[in-house]
């Protein structure tokens, strides 16, 4: 049993609120089941089923059980979220408080209208040799795992973090818009790709540096993505935020 909490779904429909949660949750899960029992019918049903099969690689059937021990059971999946949520309202808030709360912060702090998605990225090496890209994701200010990458470095062999990273965002972005234009081809939702979301905000593991390297890339691409920089005290902690030529200091009453 796992529970789910949507949040700014006050003006959306049930049917549109569903659907996406679908789309979502099965773009990001290795099992596919073969039947899905919902409430209600969703748009681009025979869609998401024809795309469901293709990851499971066998048929998936999506229902709306009307009748029968199916129809009881979604009823009682039903129920069990509607007595989950009115007893978690206070914990919701407080989370929401810790995450979407935060991602307001520092918006504030940056002075950008709104930030949903933020990716951050950092390079390390074994032994000088060896590297390698991270990506970590994080979405309405909790970290989403399965959008996290690794990025193994191809054409810099040394110690040079500016060349890794201006490959690592390279191809993270390429890829992306090479899925998207996949997905146009074939009238599929973005949502179905993996890279295919950008973020609202990048951070980079770094001040200055790190970050005209990004946006050398962005430029390169002409994408427009804000840029900013973890800037680190001596105890590698983050003790400000380089963005626009500017370091914003981060204070404890900020966060």
């Amino acid at each position: 049993r796992e529970h789910f909490y949507m949040t700014n779904v006050v003006d959306t429909a049930r049917m549109e609120i569903l659907e996406s949660f679908v789309k979502q949750f099965y773009s990001g899960t290795p099992f596919i089941p073969r039947e899905l029992m919902l409430q209600e019918e969703i748009g681009d049903m025979r869609m998401i089923e024809t795309w469901l099969s293709e990851k499971r690689g066998g048929r998936v059937h999506i229902r709306v059980p009307k009748i029968g021990s199916k129809e009881k059971l979604v009823e009682l999946a039903g129920q069990n979220a509607a007595l989950i949520l009115s007893k978690d309202k206070e914990k919701i808030r407080r989370e929401e408080g810790r995450t979407i709360g935060a991602v307001k912060e520092i918006a504030l702090l940056l002075r950008l209208e709104h930030i949903s998605r933020m990716e951050a990225f950092d390079i390390s090496n074994i032994s000088g040799f060896e590297n390698v890209g991270s990506m970590v994701v994080y979405e309405k200010g909790k970290p989403k795992r399965s959008d996290y990458r690794k990025f193994r470095i191809q054409s810099v062999s040394g110690p040079d973090d500016y060349a890794c990273m201006r490959e690592v965002l390279t191809r993270r972005f390429l890829h992306g818009m090479e899925e998207k234009e996949d997905l146009d081809r074939r009238q599929m939702d973005y949502e179905f790709g993996s890279f295919t979301k950008f973020p609202n905000l990048l951070l980079m593991d770094g001040g200055k540096g790190q970050v005209n390297i990004a946006r050398q890339v962005l430029e390169e691409l002409h994408l427009d993505i804000p840029v900013c920089g973890m800037v680190k005290d001596d105890n590698h902690r983050t003790r400000g935020l380089y963005y626009q030529n500017v370091e914003i200091p981060i204070t404890i009453s900020a966060f």
